[in-house]
């Protein structure tokens, strides 16, 4: 079965610091196939034996413990799990000049629709969706400073999530597809 790992907070700010090519040498010994990593912000796709996300995420965080001391959180999705999100993003949604476009990786523990009651969507300027395993947001860029959504970083629900925009999402999906073949 073919996997996509996402990290949190890995490469930002200086903080947490992992070489990707350390990190797939980890996920190779913790007994990850055909592993592929995408860009510094911590996307590792790989295929696995079938056994549960959850199973994955503890023997991925515990190889990542064990070789980087840190404690970082990772998210696992299925091939079937990304094309269900990636078939619910409009082809319209990009990451440009113009709109910013993000999909929100939940956590299992938040993966449902009602996460959208405690957001501050401001309907005239986001456009927000839930998919199983995602909020999908996008906003014309000049608006961003008036978004609801944009006020999430520091809260209990940001802390729960891993966010990619919708490019870095395609490309992953892309990645993975190439796997299958």
């Amino acid at each position: 079965m073919v996997y996509i790992a996402l990290l949190r907070g890995i490469n930002v700010g200086g903080k947490n610091k992992i070489d990707m090519k350390l990190l797939k040498h980890t996920f190779e010994q913790a007994g990850m196939t055909h592993v592929v990593t995408y860009i510094n912000t911590g996307n590792i796709i790989f295929s696995y034996k079938d056994i549960s996300k959850t199973e994955l995420s503890r023997i991925l965080e515990d190889a990542i413990h064990n070789d980087f001391r840190l404690q970082i959180k990772v998210v696992v999705r299925s091939i079937d799990d990304i094309r269900g999100i990636i078939n619910a993003i409009p082809d319209t949604w990009k990451n440009d000049n113009d709109m910013k476009s993000d999909v929100m990786f939940l956590w299992d523990e938040i993966d449902d629709e009602s996460v959208l009651m405690n957001l501050v969507i401001k309907p005239n300027i986001d456009t927000v969706k839930y998919v199983p395993g995602a909020i999908l947001w996008s906003i014309d860029k000049k608006n961003v400073t008036k978004s609801g959504m944009s006020k999430i970083i520091g809260s209990k629900f940001y802390k729960q999530v891993t966010v990619r925009n919708v490019n870095t999402a395609r490309k992953i999906y892309e990645l993975m597809q190439a796997q299958v073949r």
